[in-house]
C-alpha cells in the first residue's frame, strides 16, 4: 500500500500548484492501472499515464527540486509495487524518465534512497525485495549504476538470504530460492567487469562470493527441491565463468566443476575462490545436465573452445568434456529428458558458432565419415527421432538441421566432395513407415543439399505419402514442411537462367504437384480437402500466382468435387489478391456452392463472402445478398464445428462492415468503394446488422430446436462483440475501435442497432431457463457482459421467483437452470434491487455485499433444504432435492469475479470465514446423510469407514425411504418391477447429485482460496479445521459411493482440492493429501469385511485426484511412493483360499494403478514405471484368481495406450500413425528384455510337450501396434526375430495369427524380401516333407502379413518378388487336394492373391484349374461346410477328433497318414464324409471365391468373368456369401464390366431368390449387393430391364408385400424397400398406380417420427430412387393418375428433410435436388444435392408452381400445421404444478413445428391469391375456414384476455421459456393470418361459416392488438420488424 500512500500525499501536496490538474489525472491513471488485474486495463491505464507524463514534463520543468520530488517519488513507489511485470516496470520508467528530464541526478538520488532501504545490513531479502533487485538491475540503468556503488552490500545480503532459504527448506512450489539465484544470474551478467576482480584476482578476492559460489554448488548439487531453479544455478555458474578475463581460465575453472561432479566431494578452485564441494544428498544425475546446459546457454565461445591445458591432445571444452555428458544424459531414463536433448540442440547450435576455432584447433574435420563422433551424433538423433516426450521432438528436428549444416559446412570448408552422409539419410528416411512422424522432418533438413529431383527419384512414394498425412492431423505439419521445402528448392533449381518465367515455372510446378493437390482438393474426405487448402493452397498460390490458371481448369466441371476444390481455389485466390470479383458464371457457382449438402463446400463458399486481407475493404453489394440468402437456411445445422466455424466467418463480415463504415464516417474511402458508394455502403452495412440481429434474436424462441438456438447465440455474440463499444480487459483481440460511439450514434439515428431492447432481453431471458448447459451459459455470459449492469426490477423479482422455483425442482436441468438464474440475477442487480428481493433476514443485514448477501441466502435455503430431508427424504427429494441451491452456491462463489475479489476483502473476512465454514459443515452433514441413507443409515453419525453399500442393500434402503414417504410399514409387500419406480429415481438423483455438486463446489472453494499467488490473507479463509472436514467430505463421498457421475464430479473437485493444498506454502496443508494417500494405501493393504474397488467406484480415484494434484515440477513423490507401494502389494503371495465375495489386496492394487494409468494428467510421469507395471500384468495374466486376471487384463490394456499413444484412424481398421519397434526399445529399453523374456519362454522347447502361456497373446498384441523400423539386423530389435518365427509352430491358432502380425514391425522394409523369400523355401516342397501342418499354416501366415502390410511402403516391386514368386510355384501342391488341410490351401491361396503379377502364365492357368475343379465339385446345398463352422482351431481340432476318431498325435486338421498313422476302417469311413465335414473348408471356398472374383476384376476377362457368374449360380451357399461380400465391399469397382455382369446376374435370379427365401441373411446380402451394384442411376441399362422383363411386376410384388406384412426385422426391410424402390423407378406407367399407391404407403409408415431410424433411412433412399421419377411424370403429364400420389410423396419428404437423423434429412435433400432440375432434362452424372433447408423450399416452390391448382395441395399442407390446445397450456403454467423428475420425449426433437408453419404462411397465401374463383381450392379452404375459424376466433380472444391482466405477470417468467406455449402462439398467428386471407379472398361466400361472426378487418384487428400484447411478454416477433428476417428467408434459384 505505499504506492497508494505516496500518491494521497502527493494529489495533497499538489492540489494547489498550477499543474494540479494533470497531475491528478496522471495519479488517477496510476491508481487505476495498480487496482486492475487484466494486463489489458494495467496496460491501458500506463499508456495513458505515459501521454500526459509528456505534458507534464514541461511544467515540471520550471519546478524547483523540491516541487519535483514528490511526483518522482509516487511514481517511483508504483515502480516498487511493479516489478513482478516486466512491460509495466518499463512503462513505469518511461514515465519516470520523461518526469525527470532535467532532473537526473534527483532521480538518481531517489532510486538510490528506494532500494538502499530494501533490507537492512546482514537481514535477509523477501521475495518481492529480490524482484526489484531483480528488475531494477535489468531494466533501470539508475538502478544498475546504485547496485554498481554498492556491489559489496549486495553480494552480502544475497549470500545471507541464500543461505537462510536453504536451511529454512521452503515450501517446494515456493520462488524464494529461484529469485534469490535469479538475481546473483543477473548481477554475473549487467556488471561483469565489476564482479571479475572478485573472482580471478587474488588481490581482489572476495569472501563473500566464495560464499555464494559454495552455496549455489549446493542448489546445483541437489540442496534445493525444485528442478528449474537446480538449472538456473547452473547457468547462473556458467555466467560467473564469463567474468574470466582469459579464456583459459574460464575453461579450467569449468573442468573443475565438470571433474567436481565425478569426484562427488573434493574442493574445488574457482580462479581465485576456493570451496568444499557439497555432499550429494540423492544423487540423481542432474548435477551434470545443470553444469551441461548451463555451459552451453551462455558460456563465452572462446571459453567453449580454447585448449585444455590438462589433456594430452588438443581437447577444448566442447568436444571433449561437454559432448561425452550430453551423449550419456540423453541414455538416462530421468525425468529431464527436455532439458537433456535441449542440451543436444544446444550443443550442435554452439558448435556451428565454434566451427572456426574448432577446426583452428584441430587441424582436421570433425565429422569425417569415419569419426566416431559422427556415428554418435547420428545414432543420437536418429535413435531419439520419435521420442513421446513433449517438446523433445523440437529439439531433435533442430539437431537433425543443425546436424546437415555442420557437415556441409565442413565439406565445403575441405573442399570434400563426397559426402555419403546425405544419401544414408535419404535412404533411411525412404525406408520408414509413412505413419511414423519422424521422418519428414530429416526429409525437409536434406532436400537442399541433395535437389528436389533427386528427392522425387529416390522417393516415388512421396506424393501419396503426403496426401495420407495431410488426411491425419498429426502428420499435417509434416508433411506441409516437406511440400514447402521441394516447392521452394524447385522453385530455386528452376529460376537459375530464367528469370521472369513465371508461367514456365507454373508449367513445371503442374507437372510434378498438380496431381497431388487436384486429388486432396476433390477428395471427399473434409479433414484431407480442409488441410490442403489451408496449408498448401494459399502457400502455393503466394508463391507461384501463375499456378492459379492450370488449378482452375481442373476444377472446371459441374460435379460435387470440382464445386468443392473451385471454391476453396476462390478463397485462396481472394486472401492472396485481396478482391474477386462475383459475376455471371462464378456467381452461379458459387450460389450453387451456398447451397450444397455437404458442410464443407458451404463453409469455404461462406468463408469466400466473408474473407478479405484488408479488414476495412466493405461488402459488396452482392455479398450481402447472399449472405442474406445463406444465413437463415443455416441455422438449424446440426454439426458443432459448422456452427463455430460459420460464426468465426459472420464475425469477419462484421468486422469488415464495422471498419469500413468507420472510414467511411471519418471521411476516408476505403479499399473496394466505387465513387459514388459511400452512403449506400454505410446504410447496407447498418442495415444489414440490424437484420442479422432481429434474425438472431426471432431463433431464440423456445420452439426452436437446439441447434438453431445454439447457431442464433453464437451469431448474436459476434454481432455485440462487433458492433458494441464494451471494453472486455480479458479478451486478447477483438476490442471495440475507439471510435465505435460515432458509428452507434449514426445507427441509432436511423433507428436501427438497439441492442438492448426490451425484446432482445427478454429473448436472452428465455434461453437462461433452457434445458441444456450451453444454452443456458453462453445467454448468461451475453447478458453480463453486454447488457446494462442491472435488470429492471421487475424482471429482476420475477426472476429471483422464478429461480427459487427452480431451485426446488427435482429435474437436474432445471435445477441448474436456476442456478444460472441465480448467478445472472447477482452479477444484474444493485443494492436497490437487493432490497427489493425476498431475501432470508439474516442475508438482508449484509445488503452493502450483494455477494455475501446472495451467498447467506442460498446456504439458509440449502439449510432449510436438508432439514426437510432429515423429515421426509422421499418429499424433499419431489419438492427441495437440495442440489439447486448447492449448484447455485457453486455458480455464485466460483463464477463471479466480484464475489472472489470481495472475499478477499480485509473488512468482510470475518463474515465469509463464517459463512463457508457453516456451509463446508452443512456439506458435510448432508453428504454423510444421503450416504447414510443409502447404507440404511442416517445422520451425521455414520461409520465414515463403512464399506459403500451393494446395489441390492441400496435398493432395500430406498425401498424403505419409499415406505416410510408414503406412510406404509415396512412389512408391507409390494409388487415387484423390473424397472425403477419413479420415487426410487427421485431419491438416487437426489443423493448422487447433490454428492456430486458438493465435490466440485469444495473443489472450487479452494483452488480460489488457496491459491498461492492470492494474498497471505485470504488463505485464512479457510482454515484448517475447515479443511479437514472438507477432507472427510471427499473421503466419504469416494470410499462410499457407487455412482460414477457422482465420482467423477467429486474426483474433479477433489483434484483441485490437493493441487491447492500441495503447492500451498504453509506445511501443514501440504501434508494433508500426504496423510489421505497413506491411509488410502493402509486401507487398500489391510483386512476388510466386503468389496472395496467393485463397490466403490471412487477408490481408485482417491489415489489419482492426490498424485494429479502434484506439480511437474517436484518430482511428484507421492507419485513414486504410491506406484512403488502398489507394485509391492500386487506382487504379494496370493492366499491359499480366498473369499471370491471380497477383493484381494492384490486385486485391488492392479485396479488402482490401471486408474492411474488411464489418468489423463500423469502420461509422462508414469512412463518411468512403465516396465515393472508390465511385468506385473503379464504376470498377473497368469494367476490361478480370476479376478487378479481380470485386473491384470485392464491394467496390460491401459498401460498399451499409454505406451503406445492415442490411436488415430483415418478409416475402419486403417491405423494412421505408430511408433516404431526401434523407437518403442529405445524409450524403454527394460521393458524390451521383459517382453523378449516371455516370447522366449513361450518360443522355446518345454519338456514334456507344449504348455499355454497366458501372457503370450498380450505380448504379441503389443508387438502387432508398433510400425516396421528402419534399424539393421544387429538392432535390439532384431532379437525378436528368432522367438516370433518359431512361434509359427504353436498349436494355437491365434497365437500364430498373432504372431504373425507381430512379425511385421521386428522386420524392416529393406530386409522384408529376404525374409519372405526365406519362408518360402521352408515350405514343404512335396506332400511327403511335411513335418507339421501347424508350422506350415504359420509360416503361410508370416507371409501373408509381411506382403499384405502397408501395401505402398514396402517397396518390393513386382521384379522384386519374383524369386519368391518361384519359390511359391514349386510348391503349388499346397493349393492342391494333395494338401488334405483346407485352412492350409487358404492361407497358401491369399499369398497368391498379394502376388497376382509376379508368377507365371502356365502357373496361373494351373491356379485357376485347381480352383474351378474345387468349386466346380462342391455338393448343392450343404450347410456344414458354411461359414457357421469358423470356429477358432483349438475348437476345430475337437471336431475334427471327433468326426474322424483320430489319435492323438493327429494335428489340427491334418490327415491321419501324414504322420505315419495306418488307416482304421472308421478312418475310412470319416474320410468318405471329409468332403461335407471337413474343418475349414467354408473358408477354403470363400477364400477361392474371393481371388476368382479379384482376379477377374483385375483382368476385365470375359471369361473370367463368366466365371464370377456362374459362381453366384452355384447351389453352394458358401460361395455365394463370398460372392455377395466381395461385391458389398466395393473390390469390385474399378472393373466396370465385372460389375454390370454381376448385377445382371443377380436382376435374372431375383425372382427365384424371393421365391425361394432359404435364408433371412442371404436375402438381406442378395439385396444389399444388388442395390450396391445400381447404387449409381447410370449403371441401369436397357439390358438391365430386359433381364426384369415379365418378372419385374412379381419381384416388386414380392418386395411389396414383404414390407407390408411380414415385418422380417429392420434390416432386412430397408434392403427390400430399397430394392422395390429400384425396381419400381424403372417402370412407372400409368398401369402400375396400384402398386405405387403401395410403395407410397410404406414410404408414408416407414417415415413416421415414431419408426425406427432404419426405416425412416430407407424411406429416405426410396424417396430419392423412385419418388423423384413419379412426381417427374406427374409433372409431364404422363401419368396424371399418380397427381394425389405425388402430392403424398412431396409430403413425405417435407417430413423427412425435418427428420433429426443427419442421414435421414440428406438422402431425402437428394429428392427435393432432383426435382429442382429444370422439367424434361434428363438426370445429369453430377448432379449438386442441395442443403436440407433448401431442399424444403424447393419442394414449397415446386407445391406452389407445379400443383397449385390441386385441391389436394392445400389440405396436404394444413396437415403441417399443428394442432395445439393453447387453453389447456396456459392453464397447465397457471396451476404451476410440481415439476415431476421424468419429461416425455418428442419423437422429433430436430423439427420446428413454429418454424415450418411461417415457412407454410406465404406459401398458402399465394395458392389462395392464384386459384381462381369458384375452383375447388376454394371449397377446401372454405372447408377449413368452416372448421378451425372459430376456434381461432376463441383463441385470439382468451390470449388477449390472458395478456390484458396484472395475472398473468406471476406467471410470465416462466411462460417466457415454454415451448409448447411459443409454438401453439406461432401456429395460432399463422392460421389467424391464413384465415384473415381466406375472409378477404372468399369475401361473401365466407361471411356464413358458423361461429366465426367477424369480418376480415376485424380478424386482423384482434390479430395486430393480440401479437401486439404478446410481442410485449416476448412471446411473438415485434410489428416493427416486419419481414425482418423472413423465416427462414428467400428461396435460391441456383444448384
Amino acid at each position: 500500500m505505499g504506492a497508494e500512500r505516496e500518491a494521497r500525499a502527493c494529489a495533497a501536496f499538489y492540489g494547489q500548484l498550477g499543474i494540479a490538474q494533470p497531475v491528478l489525472s496522471c495519479l488517477r491513471c496510476l491508481r487505476q492501472f495498480a487496482g486492475s488485474t487484466a494486463k489489458r486495463c494495467k496496460d491501458k491505464h500506463l499508456e495513458e499515464a505515459l501521454l500526459l507524463s509528456r505534458v507534464l514534463s514541461e511544467g515540471l520543468r520550471v519546478l524547483g527540486e523540491a516541487e519535483a520530488r514528490p511526483l518522482l517519488r509516487c511514481v517511483l513507489a508504483f515502480q516498487m509495487e511493479a516489478t513482478g511485470s516486466s512491460s509495466s516496470f518499463q512503462k513505469l520508467e518511461q514515465i519516470v524518465t520523461q518526469l525527470a528530464v532535467g532532473k537526473e541526478a534527483l532521480l538518481a538520488q531517489e532510486v538510490g534512497a528506494l532500494l538502499a532501504g530494501l533490507a537492512p545490513q546482514g537481514e535477509v531479502l523477501s521475495p518481492g525485495d529480490l524482484q526489484s533487485v531483480c528488475m531494477f538491475m535489468e531494466e533501470s540503468s539508475l538502478g544498475r549504476q546504485h547496485w554498481r556503488q554498492n556491489l559489496a552490500p549486495l553480494l552480502q545480503r544475497l549470500a545471507t538470504t541464500l543461505r537462510w532459504v536453504l536451511q529454512s527448506q521452503p515450501a517446494p512450489g515456493g520462488t524464494w530460492d529461484y529469485l534469490v539465484i535469479k538475481a546473483c544470474l543477473q548481477l554475473f551478467q549487467v556488471l561483469p567487469k565489476d564482479v571479475a576482480p572478485l573472482v580471478w584476482s587474488t588481490a581482489g578476492k572476495s569472501e563473500t562470493l566464495q560464499s555464494l559460489l559454495g552455496l549455489l554448488l549446493e542448489v546445483a548439487w541437489g540442496k534445493a527441491p525444485n528442478k528449474d531453479t537446480r538449472l538456473l544455478a547452473g547457468t547462473a555458474l556458467s555466467m560467473l565463468v564469463n567474468t574470466a578475463p582469459q579464456p583459459k581460465h574460464g575453461a579450467s575453472a569449468m573442468l573443475a566443476l565438470f571433474q567436481l561432479s565425478d569426484r562427488g566431494a573434493g574442493e574445488l578452485k574457482f580462479g581465485e575462490l576456493a570451496v568444499e564441494a557439497p555432499p550429494v544428498l540423492e544423487p540423481d544425475g542432474l548435477e551434470k545436465l545443470v553444469l551441461t546446459r548451463g555451459l552451453l546457454t551462455c558460456c563465452r565461445m572462446d571459453v567453449l573452445s580454447c585448449q585444455l591445458e590438462s589433456f594430452t591432445h588438443k581437447a577444448c571444452l566442447l568436444l571433449d568434456v561437454v559432448f561425452p555428458t550430453v551423449c550419456a544424459l540423453t541414455k538416462e531414463q530421468k525425468d529431464c529428458h527436455y532439458y537433456c536433448f535441449q542440451a543436444c540442440a544446444l550443443w550442435l547450435q554452439r558448435l556451428r558458432e565454434s566451427l572456426p576455432a574448432v577446426w583452428h584447433l584441430t587441424g582436421t574435420r570433425i565429422l569425417a565419415q569415419d569419426t566416431e563422433l559422427l556415428r554418435q551424433l547420428t545414432r543420437l538423433v536418429w535413435d531419439n527421432a520419435e521420442t513421446p516426450v513433449e517438446g523433445v521432438s523440437e529439439f531433435i528436428h533442430s539437431s537433425f538441421r543443425l546436424l546437415l549444416e555442420i557437415y556441409h559446412l565442413e565439406c565445403q570448408h575441405f573442399q570434400d566432395q563426397e559426402r555419403p552422409l546425405y544419401q544414408q539419410m535419404l535412404q533411411r528416411v525412404v525406408s520408414m513407415p509413412w505413419q511414423i512422424k519422424a521422418k519428414y522432418v530429416p526429409l525437409c533438413a536434406i532436400v537442399p543439399y541433395v535437389g528436389s529431383q533427386q528427392v522425387l527419384d529416390t522417393y516415388a512414394d512421396l506424393p501419396q505419402h503426403l496426401l495420407s498425412c495431410l488426411s491425419t492431423n498429426h502428420l499435417c505439419p509434416a508433411a506441409t514442411e516437406v511440400y514447402k521445402a521441394l516447392v521452394r528448392q524447385q522453385c530455386a533449381e528452376w529460376q537459375d537462367g530464367q528469370r521472369g518465367a513465371e508461367s514456365a515455372l507454373a508449367e513445371r510446378w503442374a507437372l510434378c504437384w498438380l496431381p497431388l493437390l487436384s486429388q486432396a482438393l476433390r477428395s471427399p474426405l473434409p479433414i484431407l480437402q480442409s488441410n490442403a487448402a489451408n496449408h498448401l493452397l494459399a502457400w502455393t498460390l503466394r508463391q507461384l500466382p501463375a499456378t492459379q490458371a492450370p488449378l482452375a481448369a481442373r476444377f472446371s466441371g459441374q460435379d460435387t468435387a470440382s464445386l468443392r476444390a473451385w471454391v476453396s481455389l476462390l478463397k485462396a485466390q481472394k486472401s492472396v489478391a485481396g478482391a474477386l470479383p462475383l459475376r455471371g458464371e462464378a456467381l452461379e457457382r458459387l450460389s450453387r456452392c451456398l447451397g450444397a449438402r455437404e458442410e464443407g463446400i458451404r463453409l469455404a463458399a461462406l468463408g469466400l463472402l466473408c474473407c478479405s486481407p484488408s479488414t476495412n475493404r466493405p461488402l459488396s453489394g452482392t455479398e450481402v445478398r447472399l449472405l442474406r440468402e445463406f444465413l437463415p437456411l443455416n441455422l438449424n445445422c446440426d454439426s458443432s464445428s459448422f456452427r463455430q466455424l460459420l460464426q468465426a466467418a459472420v464475425r469477419k463480415a462484421l468486422v469488415r462492415l464495422r471498419d469500413s463504415s468507420l472510414a467511411q464516417l471519418r471521411g476516408k474511402v476505403p479499399r473496394g468503394t466505387e465513387p459514388g458508394e459511400g452512403a449506400g455502403q454505410l446504410a447496407q452495412a447498418v442495415g444489414f446488422v440490424e437484420w442479422l440481429l432481429q434474425l438472431s434474436i426471432a431463433s431464440l424462441s423456445p420452439g426452436s430446436n437446439y441447434q438453431r438456438k445454439k447457431t442464433a447465440l453464437l451469431l448474436l455474440a459476434a454481432v455485440l462483440e462487433t458492433c458494441t463499444d464494451t471494453w472486455s480487459p480479458e479478451r486478447k483481440k477483438g476490442q471495440p475501435p475507439r471510435t465505435m460511439a460515432t458509428l452507434l450514434s449514426y445507427a441509432r439515428q436511423s433507428g436501427c442497432w438497439d441492442f438492448f431492447s426490451q425484446p432482445n432481453l427478454l429473448a436472452l431471458l428465455s434461453c437462461l431457463q433452457d434445458s441444456t448447459n450451453e444454452i443456458r451459459d453462453l445467454a448468461s455470459e451475453l447478458l453480463v457482459c453486454y447488457f446494462p449492469a442491472t435488470f429492471p426490477e421487475p424482471i429482476a423479482l420475477a426472476l429471483f421467483q422464478l429461480a427459487q422455483d427452480a431451485l426446488h425442482s427435482p429435474r437436474v436441468q432445471e435445477a441448474e437452470a436456476g442456478a444460472v438464474l441465480m448467478k445472472t440475477i447477482l452479477q444484474k442487480s444493485d443494492s436497490g434491487t437487493m432490497k427489493s428481493l425476498a431475501l432470508e433476514a439474516e442475508a438482508a443485514l449484509t445488503l452493502p455485499n450483494r455477494g455475501l448477501c446472495f451467498a447467506q441466502h442460498l446456504l439458509h435455503v440449502l439449510q432449510a433444504q436438508y432439514a426437510a430431508a432429515c423429515q421426509d427424504l422421499l418429499q424433499a427429494a419431489a419438492t427441495a432435492p437440495m442440489h439447486g441451491p448447492i449448484a447455485a452456491l457453486r455458480r455464485c462463489l466460483l463464477q463471479v469475479p466480484e464475489v472472489a475479489a470481495s472475499m478477499r476483502a480485509a473488512e468482510l473476512a470475518q463474515s465469509w470465514q463464517e459463512l463457508l465454514t457453516r456451509l463446508v459443515t452443512t456439506a458435510r452433514d448432508i453428504t454423510s446423510f444421503l450416504l447414510g441413507a443409502l447404507q440404511s443409515q442416517q445422520g451425521p453419525g455414520t461409520d465414515e469407514r463403512a464399506a459403500a453399500p451393494s446395489f441390492a442393500d441400496m435398493g432395500n434402503a430406498i425401498g424403505s425411504l419409499i415406505m416410510l414417504g408414503k406412510g406404509r410399514r415396512q412389512e408391507e409387500e409390494e409388487e415387484d418391477s423390473v424397472l425403477l419406480s419413479e420415487e426410487h429415481s427421485l431419491i438416487l438423483t437426489c443423493c448422487w447429485v447433490s454428492v456430486k455438486e458438493i465435490g466440485l463446489l469444495l473443489g472450487g472453494l479452494a483452488e480460489l482460496l488457496l491459491d498461492p499467488a492470492l494474498p497471505a490473507g485470504s488463505g485464512s479463509l479457510l482454515p484448517l479445521p475447515t479443511l479437514q472436514t472438507a477432507t472427510r467430505v471427499f473421503q466419504e463421498i469416494l470410499l462410499r459411493c457407487r455412482h460414477w457421475g457422482a465420482v467423477e464430479g467429486c474426483s474433479m473437485g477433489f483434484t483441485k482440492f490437493c493441487a491447492a493444498l500441495l503447492n500451498h506454502p504453509d506445511a501443514e496443508l501440504q501434508a494433508i493429501p500426504q496423510t489421505i494417500l497413506e491411509q488410502g494405501l493402509e486401507t487398500l493393504s489391510g483386512p476388510r469385511s466386503s468389496s472395496i474397488t467393485r463397490r466403490a467406484a471412487g477408490f481408485p480415484m482417491l489415489f489419482l485426484c492426490i498424485v494429479s494434484g502434484e506439480a511437474p515440477a517436484q518430482g511428484r513423490p507421492l507419485l513414486t511412493r504410491c506406484v512403488q507401494m502398489l507394485l509391492a502389494l500386487a506382487t504379494t503371495a496370493l492366499p491359499q483360499d480366498w473369499d471370491q465375495t471380497l477383493d484381494l489386496p492384490q486385486v485391488c492394487a492392479l485396479h488402482v494403478l490401471q486408474t492411474l494409468v488411464r489418468g489423463a494428467g500423469l502420461g509422462g510421469a508414469l512412463l518411468r514405471h512403465a516396465t515393472p507395471m508390465v511385468d506385473l500384468a503379464l504376470r498377473g495374466l497368469g494367476s490361478p484368481c480370476w479376478a487378479m486376471r481380470n485386473a491384470a487384463i485392464q491394467l496390460f490394456s491401459a498401460l498399451t495406450s499409454r505406451l503406445l499413444g492415442q490411436q488415430r484412424s483415418r478409416g475402419e481398421g486403417c491405423l494412421a500413425e505408430g511408433v516404431s519397434l526401434q523407437a518403442f526399445l529405445g524409450q524403454h529399453p527394460q521393458l524390451g528384455a521383459v517382453l523378449l523374456g516371455e516370447l522366449g519362454a513361450a518360443a522355446g522347447p518345454v519338456p514334456g510337450g507344449p504348455h499355454l502361456r497366458p501372457a503370450l497373446h498380450a505380448v504379441l498384441t503389443l508387438l502387432a501396434q508398433l510400425q516396421p523400423g528402419t534399424d539393421g539386423p544387429g538392432s535390439p530389435s532384431a532379437c525378436f526375430l528368432g522367438p516370433l518365427l518359431a512361434l509359427a509352430e504353436s498349436p494355437i491358432y491365434a497365437v500364430r495369427a498373432m504372431a504373425a502380425k507381430a512379425l511385421v514391425p521386428v522386420v524392416p522394409p529393406p530386409w522384408r524380401r529376404g525374409l519372405l523369400l526365406r519362408l518360402a523355401r521352408q515350405l514343404p516342397a512335396a506332400p511327403g516333407r511335411v513335418r507339421s501342418h501347424n508350422a506350415v499354416h504359420g509360416r503361410l501366415l508370416q507371409m501373408r502379413a509381411l506382403l499384405a502390410s502397408a501395401p505402398g511402403t514396402s517397396g518390393l516391386s513386382t521384379e522384386a518378388l519374383r524369386p519368391v514368386a518361384l519359390q511359391l510355384e514349386a510348391r503349388g501342391w499346397l493349393l492342391t487336394p494333395a494338401q488334405r488341410c483346407p485352412l492350409v490351401r487358404a492361407a497358401f491361396l491369399q499369398i497368391l492373391a498379394l502376388l497376382p503379377a509376379s508368377f507365371s502364365p502356365s502357373f496361373a492357368q494351373s491356379i485357376r484349374a485347381a480352383i474351378g475343379t474345387e468349386l466346380g465339385s462342391l455338393p448343392p446345398g450343404g450347410k456344414l461346410g458354411c461359414t457357421k463352422l469358423q470356429v477358432p482351431l483349438p475348437a476345430r481340432k475337437i471336431m475334427a477328433v471327433a468326426f474322424l476318431a483320430a489319435s492323438p498325435g493327429v494335428e489340427c486338421g491334418e490327415p491321419p497318414h501324414s504322420r505315419g498313422h495306418t488307416p482304421h476302417s472308421r478312418l475310412s469311413i470319416g474320410r468318405r464324409i471329409l468332403v461335407f465335414l471337413q474343418v475349414g473348408s467354408a473358408i477354403l471356398h470363400q477364400t477361392m471365391a474371393h481371388f476368382t472374383c479379384s482376379e477377374a476384376a483385375r483382368l476385365a476377362d470375359g471369361e473370367r468373368i463368366g466365371a464370377v457368374c456362374s459362381l453366384l449360380r452355384q447351389p453352394n451357399p458358401d460361395v455365394q456369401l463370398a460372392v455377395l461380400s466381395w461385391v458389398i465391399a466395393g473390390e469390385g469397382g474399378t472393373c466396370k464390366e465385372l460389375e454390370k455382369a454381376l448385377g445382371l446376374t443377380l436382376l435374372e435370379n431375383l425372382g427365384s431368390v424371393l421365391r425361394e427365401r432359404r435364408d433371412r441373411e442371404f436375402l438381406r446380402l442378395y439385396l444389399e449387393a444388388l442395390l450396391h451394384l445400381y447404387r449409381d442411376p447410370s449403371s441401369w441399362s436397357q439390358e438391365a430391364s430386359h433381364k426384369l422383363q415379365g418378372s419385374s411386376a412379381v419381384c416388386l410384388e414380392m418386395l411389396l408385400h414383404m414390407v407390408e406384412a411380414e415385418r422380417p426385422g429392420p434390416d432386412l426391410l430397408f434392403q427390400a424397400l430399397c430394392a422395390a424402390s429400384l425396381l419400381l423407378a424403372h417402370r412407372v406407367g400409368a398401369k402400375d398406380g396400384p402398386l405405387v399407391e403401395r410403395w407410397c404407403a410404406a414410404l408414408e409408415e416407414c417415415s413416421r417420427s415414431a419408426s425406427s431410424e432404419v426405416l425412416r433411412l430407407a424411406a429416405a433412399w426410396s424417396l430419392q430412387t423412385a419418388g423423384a421419377d413419379v412426381v417427374r411424370r406427374t409433372l409431364r403429364a404422363a401419368c396424371p393418375s399418380l397427381v394425389p400420389v405425388a402430392l403424398r410423396l412431396i409430403n413425405v419428404g417435407i417430413h423427412l428433410l425435418q427428420d433429426e437423423e443427419r442421414e435421414v434429412r440428406h438422402e431425402a435433400s437428394g429428392f427435393a435436388s432432383l426435382l429442382r432440375l429444370d422439367r424434361g432434362k434428363s438426370l445429369p452424372d453430377s448432379c449438386v444435392f442441395v442443403q436440407d433447408n433448401v431442399g424444403l423450399l424447393g419442394l414449397l416452390q415446386l407445391l406452389l408452381a407445379e400443383f397449385g391448382e390441386h385441391p389436394e395441395t392445400f389440405d396436404s399442407l394444413l396437415q403441417h400445421l399443428p394442432v395445439l390446445n393453447l387453453r389447456g397450456i396456459v392453464e397447465e403454467l397457471e396451476a404451476n404444478k410440481a415439476a415431476s423428475l421424468y419429461k416425455e420425449d418428442e419423437p422429433n426433437v430436430f423439427a420446428e413445428p413454429a418454424v415450418l408453419a411461417r415457412q407454410l404462411l406465404p406459401v398458402l397465401l399465394q395458392l389462395l391469391e392464384k386459384a381462381p374463383a369458384g375452383s375447388p381450392l376454394h371449397a377446401s379452404a372454405l372447408r377449413w375456414l368452416s372448421a378451425m375459424g372459430p376456434s381461432i376466433l376463441r383463441d385470439l380472444q382468451y390470449c388477449e384476455h390472458c395478456w390484458s391482466q396484472e395475472a398473468a405477470a406471476r406467471w410470465a417468467m416462466k411462460a417466457l421459456a415454454c415451448a409448447k406455449l411459443h409454438v401453439a402462439v406461432a401456429v395460432l398467428l399463422v392460421r389467424a393470418q391464413l384465415a384473415a386471407q381466406v375472409l378477404r379472398v372468399l369475401g361473401d361466400s365466407a361471411a356464413a361459416v358458423p361461429g366465426l361472426g367477424c369480418s376480415t378487418q376485424e380478424l386482423e384487428q384482434e390479430l395486430e392488438l393480440v401479437q401486439g400484447l404478446l410481442a410485449q411478454h416476448g412471446l411473438a416477433p415485434t410489428l416493427s420488424q416486419g419481414d425482418v428476417p423472413r423465416e427462414p428467408g428467400p428461396p435460391t434459384k441456383a444448384a
